[in-house]
């Protein structure tokens, strides 16, 4: 689907509107059980692919990925690691969840603790949350003020621009799912025995500030969306059209990367070896 899920990159200095966006858009597949299926199975020829980019990257071992997944809450980004990278080989893949800043977090600068986290040559790192959280709840909150949070803007496009030209390449999706969905979804986790581990009674506090939530992404995304480290806003109420559009554009940036599988070792010649 490579050229129609550009529509949802936001191009570099271009002011966001969240309200242009449809969370339940479903692109050219159709809202039913064919258009899920035909979106499912093109899904699957993704994630095979992506097993041997994957493995010619750690084969490799000269660039990264790091994937960035944002949201509001129940948005799927749990879901969209488990569905999208089931092929990757966990040996090469980091998954990192950024909470709450510990005390020792908190005495070093914010971008510290991600810094650290960043996913080595030869991997893929997967964040959710991110760096951005530090742009985001401290806003909605009032708990930075408007100077730092600009501040910060500049000190996160500076650092994305040093992880590409240090051979990181970079995705950032923020999973754009509608009020009445996540409604429905934080009923089902109430609802639900199996899905009440995940409640958290924050959320419904968080809900709240809705508006404000995605005042808060229009302006985040919109300041730091770059050619080295793309935003892209995914229609993610369908969670079958959320994973396709992952999995097509984390695909894509590894073919980009145009590495090749790494010659066999120098003075060995394969046609005489015999395993006895």
């Amino acid at each position: 689907m490579g050229e129609s899920v550009k529509q949802y990159g936001v191009k570099p200095g271009n002011k966001l509107s969240l309200k242009e966006f449809d969370p339940d858009d479903t692109g050219d597949y159709k809202k039913n059980e064919q258009g899920k299926t035909k979106a499912k199975v093109e899904t699957a020829e993704l994630i095979a692919r992506l097993d041997r980019l994957q493995e010619r990257l750690y084969a490799n071992a000269t660039r990264s990925l790091l994937i960035v997944l944002q949201g509001m809450d129940t948005s799927g980004k749990d879901g969209t690691i488990k569905s999208v990278m089931s092929g990757v080989n966990p040996q090469g893949c980091k998954v990192v969840a950024f909470k709450a800043p510990s005390k020792d977090e908190l005495a070093h600068d914010f971008l510290w603790r991600v810094h650290r986290e960043v996913p080595p040559k030869g991997y893929i790192g997967i964040f959710n949350r991110s760096h951005y959280e530090d742009v985001l709840i401290t806003r909605v909150h009032g708990w930075v003020t408007d100077k730092l949070i600009r501040r910060r803007f500049n000190q996160i496009r500076q650092f994305e621009e040093l992880l590409s030209e240090s051979g990181t390449a970079m995705l950032k999706f923020f999973l754009h799912i509608s009020k009445d969905e996540q409604k429905e979804r934080l009923e089902a986790r109430i609802a639900d025995p199996e899905k009440r581990w995940k409640w958290n009674s924050g959320d419904l506090e968080e809900r709240k500030l809705w508006d404000e939530y995605l005042k808060a992404f229009e302006d985040v995304i919109s300041a730091t969306s770059s050619e080295e480290a793309p935003w892209y806003v995914v229609p993610a109420n369908r969670k079958w059209y959320r994973n396709l559009i992952v999995a097509d554009r984390v695909v894509n940036a590894l073919e980009d990367m145009k590495l090749k599988t790494p010659p066999a070792p120098e003075g060995v010649d394969f046609t005489k070896l015999k395993v006895v």
